[in-house]
């Protein structure tokens, strides 16, 4: 989570002033959300959070924004939020059913000993490592996505793309404890999801199933997208994000070819707006659902993939255009003038589910997160 990183310097043709508004609008509504929240903030219905009461897999992002806002600001009551809904994640420690400990522990513990230097912050997201580590197949290479690890073979034989964003928690457990079996099992994952979820012309599948016992792979299907051969935009800036963050750890070259490759992917799709619709293969575009929280999370993953891809055109493009996406959320998808809690609107949690057109708290996360690596980069700051 190298929130910035040697960044090119900004291109004069890319206009970034609306950073500086943007990010304290975000620190104003995450203070009101401070001040009413009592559970951990999911989705937004009728202008209200719809809330998950242990964090579910989202925890960590409410309360990353506190770290970032109290980053930006100095602001005492920032920092004592976020370090009181850490706490009430700590006990998520040692919950063997779930590969979101990273979501849940780097956003919440890891990023939080960063902002402060507090080492105490450290031991809950070692022991979560820890925990993932338990989820891992040595017969198919990958961590399994759902369910318990004794259970189901169809539970036990699912890897997902959205996993790729929890390999950051082992490898920082690695580096803390020198301990090679964590930056082992993550890089083990995202060699597998390169060969078995990245698809030829840099697309990529949601799902991907093993026989469990064995390790043969199976094929590809999806839980959110339209298909198991369509393009879901979130999963695809899932793989831009964390292909990006596992060259980062490993300086394998394989993983930033793969970076590059969705990354160009996702861009050549992009609708005028730079803010993709839910699938990328919708047949109903123009006509359906966006997720800014696809569009969010990109902007974060191509601004990190800028800070490290060494041809200095590419980092260029890489960058100009999570400028473009980043500007085009605060003028068209910001919650500005709406009753909305959330930073941003119109995200698709999961339209197969029904769950469209909300805000989304993983969504203002990326998009804090982004415009954090914008304001401070070259500075070092923020950095595991």
């Amino acid at each position: 989570m190298n929130l910035t990183g040697n960044t090119p310097p900004a291109r004069p043709s890319l206009q970034t002033s609306f950073v500086d508004a943007a990010l304290t609008y975000s620190a104003e509504v995450t203070r009101r959300n401070l001040e009413s929240l009592k559970t951990f903030p999911e989705l937004t219905r009728e202008s209200e959070w719809a809330c998950v009461e242990n964090g579910g897999w989202v925890g960590g992002h409410w309360t990353g924004l506190l770290w970032l806002a109290f980053s930006q600001t100095g602001d005492q009551t920032f920092e004592n939020g976020a370090r009181q809904w850490a706490a009430r994640l700590a006990p998520r420690q040692n919950d063997p059913t779930t590969h979101d400990l990273g979501f849940l522990f780097e956003l919440s513990h890891v990023l939080g000993a960063c902002v402060t230097g507090d080492a105490a912050l450290k031991p809950p997201a070692l022991a979560a490592a820890r925990t993932l580590l338990q989820r891992f197949n040595p017969r198919g290479q990958y961590l399994q996505a759902w369910g318990p690890p004794d259970g189901t073979p169809p539970q036990r034989g699912r890897m997902i793309i959205d996993t790729m964003m929890n390999l950051g928690l082992l490898f920082w457990a690695g580096g803390e404890t020198g301990e090679p079996r964590f930056a082992q099992v993550a890089s083990a994952h995202a060699h597998t999801a390169l060969r078995r979820l990245v698809r030829a012309d840099g697309s990529t599948a949601h799902v991907g199933d093993f026989d469990p016992d064995s390790g043969e792979f199976l094929g590809q299907d999806t839980h959110q997208g339209l298909s198991g051969t369509s393009c879901w935009s979130r999963g695809q800036s899932w793989a831009v994000y964390g292909f990006t963050e596992a060259y980062r750890q490993t300086g394998d070259a394989a993983f930033l070819h793969a970076a590059c490759k969705v990354a160009g992917y996702a861009l050549a799709r992009l609708p005028t707006d730079h803010v993709p619709y839910w699938d990328y293969d919708s047949p109903l575009i123009p006509d359906d659902v966006r997720d800014s929280s696809a569009a969010s999370a990109l902007a974060s993953g191509l601004l990190q993939l800028a800070a490290l891809d060494p041809d200095p055109g590419q980092a260029g493009r890489w960058r100009d255009q999570a400028i473009s996406i980043l500007a085009s959320l605060w003028e068209n998808y910001s919650s500005r003038g709406r009753p909305e809690p959330s930073i941003l609107v119109h995200g698709t949690r999961s339209k197969p589910h029904g769950l469209m057109d909300h805000g989304l708290i993983y969504g203002d996360y990326y998009f804090v997160e982004a415009l954090t690596r914008l304001k401070q980069e070259g500075a070092h700051f923020l950095m595991k």
